[in-house]
């Protein structure tokens, strides 16, 4: 039985992850040859101020880049 732990930054939805749970699924049944039912998937949502790459955490990073505008 696959069980597949995947850490996320909070704010997709649910619709996203839902799709991201089907692609996860069919890939891990195509390269492992698992059955679909035996398929867990287990999502951590972690605050963007709760994770950070070259000392700056993702909510720091947003809150200075700069916004931009759709044309």
């Amino acid at each position: 039985m696959p069980v597949l732990n995947i850490t996320l930054i909070e704010g997709r939805s649910q619709a996203q992850k839902d799709a991201m749970y089907r692609e996860v699924t069919d890939a891990v049944c195509r390269s492992l040859g698992a059955p679909a039912e035996s398929v867990r998937i287990i999502v951590n949502e972690i605050p963007a101020g709760d994770f950070a790459a070259a000392g700056v955490s993702k909510a720091s990073a947003k809150a200075k880049a700069p916004e931009t505008t759709s044309a």
